[in-house]
């Protein structure tokens, strides 16, 4: 009997010392490399897309899970200067993404169209020397190359590794992570 009290002693206390071990381990650090925007907090992706010849700044708007694909049109060997803001709601995400950049890289995916991307963000780079890519030049070799051309624009969150080059139409390409939000934007010319 006096056997059986210890065995459910030891049980009760293994279990405790289980749960105790898994809840310090799922919480968070602290650090500004934490994910702080979950996919269904990001409302919006807003394009600035500014014509670099004539200095024109146009606004394009893609709300996450609305419906409707607003429409860029691109002129054939011109160079756009291009800014991704992110929105919850009202307020502007972007700052957060800077904040935790090393946690953040963004894909331009241009599977009908011959768009060369660069990423210009400023000298904020990620600790593997690459840029997130919320500044970026589009210099347009081809703006339609097939019927119903897009962009498809992915924020990638925590990356094992990232790579900036073109993979194929996309610019830019990750090992790991997972989508924080996910923009189509339809391209005319």
């Amino acid at each position: 009997m006096k056997n059986l009290i210890n065995t459910k002693k030891i049980i009760s206390l293994l279990a405790v010392l289980l749960i105790t071990v898994t809840v310090i381990s799922c919480q968070r650090d602290g650090s500004a490399d934490e994910d702080d925007l979950p996919q269904e907090e990001l409302t919006n992706i807003t394009l600035l897309v500014k014509d670099d010849a004539t200095g024109l700044t146009q606004t394009y708007d893609y709300s996450i899970g609305a419906g409707g694909i607003p429409t860029i049109p691109l002129t054939n060997g011109k160079t756009y200067t291009v800014d991704v803001k992110f929105k919850n709601g009202s307020e502007d995400a972007t700052q957060e993404i800077i904040d935790a950049k090393n946690e953040h890289f963004l894909i331009f995916d241009f599977p009908k169209s011959n768009i060369t991307v660069t990423r210009i963000d400023g000298n904020d780079l990620r600790s593997d020397g690459k840029r997130v890519g919320l500044k970026t030049k589009w210099q347009v070799n081809q703006a339609v190359t097939g019927t119903a051309p897009f962009l498809k624009l992915t924020l990638i969150h925590a990356p094992q590794s990232v790579n900036d080059s073109q993979a194929g139409t996309a610019w830019g390409s990750v090992t790991g992570g997972e989508t924080d939000a996910e923009g189509t934007y339809n391209l005319t010319n």
